[in-house]
Parts: structure tokens; sequence; C-alpha cells
């Protein structure tokens, strides 16, 4: 693309093109999310009354369940998004660049939708926000979660999308028919895409990316640190909680990278720019994060099984026998699937999208189900005092609003997608000028 005009009416990736297709995708999210927004109202006129919970011991409910699983999976997904676009720019790892700005997309929306289940679990979120201004505890991890996660966390991931964009938002702007371009003019601030310039942004990037890494690891530990440090608490209190949310949000987060780069790859007939090369390499990660996810499984359940106290034996009881077995052995399998289905392809170096895309899918689904069963038997079986065993269950208020940030998020994406190229489009020219590449890959 050079630096002229163009009368190119069609833009590239069809940004700008409304197709029927898309008009039906974006109607269905949007009545989802009308459906979980009618489905919050419920909530918030009526009371928590309508969810599924209860105070601990004394109603022998979980104050904690769907809403601050979803909180924690949603932060899960965002710290692989942006670790996997640093990590491109940092290692200068070229073969990745194509999916790089869907995973730093993937980031902003996932910290968004972070920040709705947080306000979802408030009840009152006004109130809530108003007193953490007036109360707030620097040496509360959760003090750290919503500004280290949710403010600085959010500022960082969209500084560095801004910064990815304006090159692509200048070359844009080159369109005479581009019905977008006051938007895409406002994007590239007057970028011009001079050699000091594009030195400057590669510097400032670098440096951003390199920041990022340690906010990431001290962000979502200190979300780990939350169950981690209750010292009252059997089946949350214990060292691996940290590092265990890490391994388990990059697993989420990679396997989600996959699902949406497949979708746009498929949508949007990017075959050239996204090839199997960068899905060999995604499923790659996803193996290595699987095995590691797995051992810190087994780990966690021989320390519950061995030797605990009492109130240990009955958490564990119940994970493994009990009201919550379906869900936890439902959990494994869709991570034990995953990692043999990618051994398989690993060993015969042949890798099959169909299956990568299965794979990504099965873990999202596992990295729900552990966060939930982090989240709840703690509360209903876990208790120190004795009171009997709770249980809790989601109402279809719960469930609506979750499934409604999801199609809000989902909504999100697709939005972006018709307003700016999800591939960089310097991949796009550099893929066009070299074919044989493309072949080999």
């Amino acid at each position: 693309m050079t630096a002229e005009t163009t009368t190119q009416a069609e833009l590239p990736q069809e940004v700008g093109k409304i197709t029927p297709g898309w008009v039906m995708v974006m109607v269905g999210l949007g009545v989802l999310s009308l459906a979980g927004l009618f489905a919050y109202a419920q909530e918030l006129t009526t009371g928590m009354i309508v969810t599924g919970m209860r105070d601990v011991g004394t109603m022998g409910g979980a104050t904690w369940a769907l809403y601050v699983s979803m909180v924690v999976y949603f932060i899960g997904v965002s710290f692989a998004g942006i670790t996997v676009a640093a990590l491109i720019r940092i290692f200068n790892l070229d073969h990745l660049k194509p999916v790089a700005r869907l995973a730093e997309l993937l980031t902003v929306v996932a910290l968004i939708l972070g920040a709705m289940a947080i306000i979802a679990d408030l009840g009152q979120p006004l109130r809530g926000i108003i007193n953490l201004f007036k109360y707030a505890r620097p040496q509360s991890p959760f003090f750290g979660t919503f500004t280290l996660v949710v403010a600085g966390y959010l500022f960082a991931s969209a500084v560095y999308l801004f910064l990815d964009g304006r090159r692509d938002a200048m070359t844009l702007t080159r369109y005479e028919d581009n019905p977008l371009r006051w938007y895409h003019r406002l994007w590239a601030s007057g970028y011009q895409d001079s050699p000091e310039e594009r030195q400057r942004h590669r510097t400032a990037s670098f440096w951003l990316a390199l920041s990022i890494l340690p906010l990431l690891i001290i962000a979502h530990s200190t979300l780990g640190f939350v169950f981690g440090l209750q010292v009252g608490r059997p089946g949350w209190y214990g060292t691996l909680q940290a590092p265990a949310f890490v391994a388990l949000a990059g697993l989420s987060g990679v396997g989600l990278i996959i699902v949406f780069a497949a979708i746009v790859r498929k949508a949007l007939s990017l075959e050239r720019q996204i090839t199997m090369r960068v899905f060999s390499w995604l499923g790659t990660f996803l193996m290595v994060l699987l095995f590691v996810y797995l051992y810190f499984l087994v780990v966690e359940m021989l320390t519950l099984l061995y030797a605990t106290p009492e109130v240990e034996k009955r958490l564990s009881d119940a994970l493994l026998f009990g009201e919550y077995a379906p869900l936890y052995w439902a959990s494994v399998a869709a991570l034990v699937i995953p990692v043999v289905a990618l051994i398989v392809m690993a060993l015969r170096s042949s890798w099959s999208l169909g299956w990568l895309v299965a794979a990504g899918v099965l873990v999202n689904l596992a990295a729900i189900g552990k966060r939930l069963l982090i989240v709840v038997p703690s509360q209903t079986h876990g208790m120190l005092l004795p009171y009997e065993a709770g249980s809790y269950t989601p109402t279809w208020e719960e469930v609506g609003v979750v499934i409604g940030m999801l199609a809000f998020g989902a909504l999100l994406l697709a939005g972006f997608l018709k307003t700016f190229p999800g591939v960089p489009l310097e991949v796009e020219i550099e893929t066009e000028a070299r074919p044989e590449e493309v072949a080999h890959a």
C-alpha cells in the first residue's frame, strides 16, 4: 500500500462492508445482549434474592458464585491475549504477527467483560464503587484486583492496541470511498509513517510490551491471592493458587485465540495471511500450558487426599464423588481430551484446524468449570465451623446475565472487525509479496 490516495471502493478485509450474514449475526448477538440486560434489571430492581447466592454457613450457600467465576475467567482470557501480543513484539515472532491484533482486541474486550461481571456481582454497584474510594485498603488483594487488573491493565492494553493500529488507520484514510475515513483519521492522529515515526513506535511498543508482562503476572497472581491468602478456607489457602491461576489463564486465553483466529480466517477469507503455521505454534503453546496445568491439578488433588484434616476431606469428597463430581470430571475430561489430541498432532507433525478449534473450545469450557469449582465448593463444603454442607445452583437471572455478557463481547469483536482490519495490513502486503512462503506453510 503506497502513501498515495486510492480510489478503490472496497477496503481490505471487508472493513465497512455490510453483508446480510453479518447483520443477522449482529441482530442475534444484540437480542442475547438485551436479554442479559433484562435479567440484570430483574436482579437490580428485586435484589440479589433472585440469584442462587446465599450467605455461607447459616444459610448453607455461597456468596461468591457464577459472577466471580466469570470475573476470573475473563481476566484470565485477557492475560493470555496481551501476553501473546507482547511476546510477538519483544521476540519479533514474525510468524505470529497475523494474530497479534486479534489477541490485543480479545484482551481489551475480555477486560471490559470482567469489569461488567464485577458490577453484576456487587448488587449495588454504585455504592460499591463509591465505597472503593472511601474505604479502600491498599494492602488488600481486592484493591489490587480493581486497580491493577481493571484500571491499569485495561489502560495499558488499550494504549498498546491504539499504537499498533495507527499505521493501518493512516493507510485506510488514503481510500477516497472510505465511509469511515473520519474514524480512521482520528485513530491515526496525524501519523504519517515517516522513518522517525516508525522507529518511535517500535521503541514505544517494545518498552510498553516489556512493562506489561510483569504487570500481567502481578495482576493475575493478585487475583489468585484473593483466594490463596484466606487461611480459614479449605481448598483455597495454599501456595499453588497464584501460579495455577496464571497457568489456567494462559490455557483459556490461548485456546480462545485459536478459536477467534479460526473464525476470522474463515469469515474474512484470510487463509493466506493466517496460515496453518500460526495455528501449529498456538497449538504447541496450548499443549505446553496443558501439561503445566494438569501437573498443578494432580498436585492439588494429592494434597487434598493425602492425610488431610476432616474439612479438607469433606471438600475433596464433594469434588470427586459428591454433588460437584459431574462438573469436576467433565472439566478434567475437557482438559485430557485436548492434550491427547495435541500430542498426536505434534508427533505426526500434522495439525488439523478442526481439532485445534475443538481443543480451544474444550479448554475454555474446562476453564469456566474449574473457576466455578474453585470458587463455590470451598464455601459450601469448606467451613471450619460446625455447619451443615450447603449448596448452590445458579438461577436463570445469573445464567442470563452471563450469556448476555458473552454475547455483548462477541458483538464488540464483530463490530470492531467491520471498522478496522483484524490482521495488520503490513502482514497482508508481505504475504502477497512472498507467495512461496505461503505455499510452503
